[in-house]
């Protein structure tokens, strides 16, 4: 038997989520000349096809499909974002200069997101069957142990952050491999100088493109008042700079559209920064659109729904004996929880704002298929779970 709490929860979050695409690309629909339903349909058909796939996967035998379709999305899609560049632009959508998308006749697809369910699994995979019985290595022998990981992370580091000029998914990821690093038993002098190379790693990836740089700029300049009134040292004053630019002007708009909402919101379809003063606001600024014509109580409730897929996925890999599930199961839920946490922040102006989709409830066939395709996996997986529990009884 699946995880049935598990998959109620995506399909409730998904068909929220065709309520907001609906009434939040009012704007988008008007300034496009597009039909009223456009949005909503595209996503619609996303969503519909999305429970499809992840109905048929989890009615799978894992012993004998689970590795077969890891190692497919891993590959296949690593493939695609290595030839993307070099293909033409009849098929490959450049946006900011950068080609992220391909196109299939009536569909756009975004590679990288499902790369990234094939990235995990293969991490899972391979450290369960190279790692996970190793005990009491050296920093040497860990460095080495690691590596090939390392090394294919790079790849994909310079596949998404520099070709795709996607620093927002390359964190996702890094953040990702380096919590299940840690599950799989690597020591805490090896993690922390991780961490810190992997810093070191980002501000350069940083400094050598300089739209990150302004980025960050644009996002000081919008938060830079607060936290220089708060300090006491007056050459704290050297760090101020004087920019007026889309992103505080975006951020600013999204803090105003969730103190409008205040604890109950406007109500369905009665928000006002959707009406052109908040663009994307049906993908990258969601959270702030649903706030607004929701309230607090709105964005907690989406909250809750996504801390509730995330602790049914790492309830399920307590109780899976296999590790191969048992990883994926981890980090399917470390891909969740970072995205939306890179995504809130960067909606509330903790952060930069890094074009993270909010997991099943931005607008974008990729991501909701991508996170279909995880959940059907985990679903295939949860059965053992269940077995294995009552086995256990």
């Amino acid at each position: 038997m699946i995880d049935r709490v598990l998959f109620t929860t995506v399909i409730l979050l998904m068909g929220f989520a065709l309520i907001m695409t609906y009434s939040l690309s009012v704007y988008t629909v008007i300034y496009n000349s597009s039909g009223e339903f456009s949005f909503f349909i595209r996503q619609l058909i996303a969503v519909f096809f999305g429970i499809g796939v992840m109905l048929y996967l989890s009615t799978l035998d894992p012993d004998k499909w689970f590795v077969k379709i890891g190692l497919t999305l891993f590959i296949v899609f690593l493939l695609i974002m290595i030839i993307m560049p070099f293909l033409p632009s009849s098929l490959v959508s450049a946006t900011g200069g950068a080609k992220r998308w391909i196109s299939l006749g009536f569909i756009k697809i975004s590679p990288v997101e499902f790369f990234k369910i094939g990235f995990v699994f293969f991490i899972s995979w391979s450290f369960s069957r190279k790692l996970l019985h190793r005990q009491n290595m050296s920093f040497k022998e860990e460095l080495l142990a690691y590596l090939p990981y390392l090394f294919v992370f790079m790849i994909a580091v310079i596949l998404i952050a520099v070709i795709q000029k996607d620093l927002g998914q390359t964190m996702v990821l890094g953040l990702t491999l380096m919590i299940m690093l840690f599950f799989s038993g690597s020591s805490l002098k090896f993690f922390f100088s991780l961490i810190g190379v992997g810093l070191v790693g980002m501000i350069v990836l940083i400094k050598i493109a300089p739209h990150r740089i302004t980025r960050i700029l644009e996002w000081w300049a919008g938060v830079q008042d607060p936290v220089l009134l708060a300090l006491p040292f007056d050459w704290l004053e050297s760090l101020r700079v004087d920019m007026i630019s889309k992103e505080p002007y975006q951020v600013s708009n999204s803090l105003n559209a969730i103190n409008h909402g205040g604890i109950f919101g406007t109500g369905l379809g009665n928000g006002q920064f959707k009406l052109g003063y908040l663009s994307d606001i049906h993908t990258d600024f969601v959270l702030a659109g649903i706030t607004e014509e929701f309230g607090f109580i709105g964005l907690i409730g989406v909250t809750f729904a996504i801390m509730l897929i995330i602790f049914r996925l790492f309830r399920m890999a307590g109780r899976l004996n296999n590790s191969v599930y048992s990883l994926f199961a981890v980090g399917i839920g470390l891909l969740i929880g970072f995205s939306f946490i890179i995504n809130s922040f960067g909606v509330a102006g903790i952060t930069p704002v890094k074009g993270i989709a909010v997991p099943f409830v931005s607008y974008g066939g990729s991501q909701i298929l991508a996170l279909c395709v995880a959940m059907g996996m985990v679903l295939m997986i949860s059965k053992k779970a269940h077995s294995e529990r009552k086995e256990a009884l």
